[in-house]
């Protein structure tokens, strides 16, 4: 649905900033940071709505905003504020990559304009959101480098695979036998045999101080 293209455009901008995109503190101040930043709605918009009256005169002039009326009979909008004293500037005068923190990613700019369109039928639709450029860019592939010692072009034959068992075969043996004689040196410590050539348990008694 198109409508929830605009919800994905603001929730990937809050990640991006960590900040929301339209802060709006009630539903004026919210049609006004839209306006701040995608400019005024095409008229036809307008005159579909039942409730644009509350926010737009019957001049076209946003409400959120002062008109001043030069003496050539030129209108100048000035910016409004919100309840809380936030600046809200005359409608379009945001830029997006200001909005944005900085971001001067022209794909992801071009997404984000087109999960924000004013007009639900020209909105993005999810079809056409998979098929845009900035989710289908290729990134760069990881490396496949297998080894330190094996570049990425090298191929790992049945050599190579061969002398890698023998290595751990030796050492898997090489550990058994350590293992074995180190046990067999404690139980020879550990033992003494008696006349028969048993062998029987040695008793180590501790050492008396006078």
């Amino acid at each position: 649905m198109p409508i929830d293209m605009w919800s994905l455009g603001c929730i990937l901008s809050e990640l991006l900033t960590g900040y929301p995109l339209l802060p709006g503190e009630d539903e004026s101040d919210q049609l006004s940071c839209i306006m701040e930043l995608l400019g005024m709605p095409a008229q036809k918009l307008l005159d579909a709505s039942k409730r644009a009256k509350n926010f737009v005169s019957s001049k076209g002039f946003p409400r959120y905003c002062t008109v001043t009326t030069l003496p050539d009979g030129t209108t100048v909008l000035n910016a409004g504020r919100s309840r809380r004293g936030k600046v809200r500037g005359t409608p379009g005068s945001k830029e997006f990559s200001t909005a944005l923190k900085g971001c001067d990613d022209p794909l992801f700019l071009d997404f984000l304009k087109q999960c924000l369109e004013w007009d639900p039928a020209l909105r993005m639709t999810p079809s056409q959101a998979l098929r845009h450029p900035w989710l289908r860019r290729r990134l760069p592939k990881p490396p496949t480098t297998m080894t330190a010692g094996i570049s990425d072009k090298t191929p790992v034959g049945k050599s190579a695979i061969t002398s890698i068992s023998k290595l751990a075969a030796t050492t898997t043996s090489s550990t058994t036998v350590s293992v074995s004689s180190s046990s067999k040196t404690r139980t020879n410590l550990a033992a003494i045999t008696d006349a028969n050539g048993n062998i029987q348990p040695r008793t180590v008694l501790p050492k008396l101080v006078s």
